[in-house]
């Protein structure tokens, strides 16, 4: 899961048996919602992201997020800045851990220092830093988007923080490989999620639902069928 063998050395495949499925997942796509999502959302017209180490899996989100607000801008003629992350240099923020809670509250507060009023960190428990700080701050200074599940679900101590999720829903793809066993179909290779196939998805706003407007509902759901 959120792994797939490669090639050897000499292009052959490292694995040949048919009973192995790598699930892996384009979470630029959702992450790309998010941007867009963000970009509408914001007060300060600035976001920010940052991550935990400046890895593929890591920085997949921070692309898509960083061109979802390019499309926000380009289609309403909007100049939202995104804080702590270059796609094209590929450089960032970075904590180099995916533990200390500390930080998550240090760099959140140095991107609302630098005028972000929505953080998206893609740095696993060091986030839940990030939300703690938010709740005492408040929504009005700073909001949360969460990675990988649905944070509003598992943070239930800073619930009222979280915009939305970015989902790398490993229970469908995990599900639907069971479920391709039992029905005797099961091939095995490479299994990629994508919103199409509901392998990558947007939690819901939950508490943040009345923030939205209704106009920016629909263009996610008009973007997320076209992409």
């Amino acid at each position: 899961v959120d792994y797939a063998y490669g090639e050897n050395e000499d292009g052959t495949p490292m694995i040949t048996n048919n009973n192995v499925l790598g699930q892996i997942y384009n979470i630029d796509e959702a992450a790309f919602l998010a941007g867009y999502l963000a970009a509408g959302t914001t007060k300060t017209g600035k976001v920010g992201t940052f991550g935990g180490i400046n890895i593929p899996p890591v920085t997949i989100f921070m692309d898509g997020f960083y061109y979802g607000v390019q499309k926000y801008n380009a289609d309403n003629g909007t100049k939202v800045e995104v804080l702590g992350w270059d796609p094209m240099t590929q450089k960032g923020l970075f904590t180099e851990n995916f533990e200390k809670l500390d930080d998550g509250r240090t760099f959140a507060q140095n991107l609302v220092d630098e005028g972000a009023d929505i953080v998206m960190p893609v740095a696993g428990p060091v986030g839940l830093g990030s939300a703690a700080l938010a709740s005492e701050l408040g929504t009005d200074k700073l909001i949360i988007i969460g990675v990988d599940s649905d944070q509003y679900e598992s943070d239930t101590a800073n619930q009222a923080v979280y915009l939305t999720s970015v989902l790398k829903n490993m229970d469908v793809t995990t599900f639907n490989a069971i479920k391709a066993v039992i029905e005797g179909n099961f091939a095995g290779g490479v299994t990629v999620g994508t919103l199409e196939n509901a392998g990558v998805g947007l939690a819901p706003y939950h508490d943040m639902d009345s923030t939205v407007s209704q106009e920016l509902k629909d263009k996610i759901v008009a973007l997320q069928t076209g992409i």
